[in-house]
């Protein structure tokens, strides 16, 4: 920031989801350093360059205050430890995705990764399908594999939702029979 007189200044009010909560005093500047998405709302002349108030849809407050704080601080929240972390890192990588912070997108990804267990395995899978995240499908479908009975016990099965999904762990299932039969 030293010496470049590119860099928008003042601060800005975020205007957040359908109800527009407000998550105030955020310094431009940082936004435009941390993401290319926010260099190009800011500094190129787009009528958000001189706004007070910027809105943002299609996305809550804690997810947005998320992506703004690990902008500022370099910090990963995802929140509480517990089964909100797992949708909170979906929505806070969507939102990476969108404002192209990469290393956040990366974060998110292995807070995925880490959270996988048998309450979690069949709606982080059905998630990983609907966003092409294959590495997460795949560690998720071996997880499923490995751990049915458990993912079974937790209530896995009956947050099934998506056809191809179930169609895909029921062909992995097929084959590990076949290759049981075959051993």
């Amino acid at each position: 920031m030293w010496g470049d007189a590119t860099f928008p200044q003042g601060m800005v009010t975020f205007l957040v989801g359908d109800d527009q909560q407000r998550l105030e005093s955020v310094t431009k500047a940082i936004l435009c350093i941390r993401s290319v998405f926010f260099r190009t709302m800011f500094g190129i002349g787009m009528k958000e360059r001189d706004a007070g108030e910027v809105t943002v849809r299609n996305t809550d407050l804690a997810t947005f205050t998320a992506l703004v704080r690990y902008l500022c601080t370099d910090q990963l929240d995802l929140g509480e430890e517990g089964g909100g972390r797992a949708q909170r890192a979906l929505d806070l990588r969507q939102l990476a995705q969108m404002y192209q912070v990469p290393r956040l997108e990366l974060l998110c990804a292995q807070a995925l990764q880490e959270s996988v267990g048998p309450a979690s395995a069949v709606p982080l899978l059905e998630a990983a399908h609907a966003t092409g995240d294959g590495r997460l499908l795949a560690q998720c479908r071996r997880y499923v594999a490995d751990n049915a009975a458990e993912v079974r016990a937790s209530g896995g099965v009956e947050q099934l939702r998506d056809l191809g999904v179930a169609k895909g762990l029921l062909g992995d299932a097929l084959d590990q029979v076949a290759e049981l039969k075959g051993t």
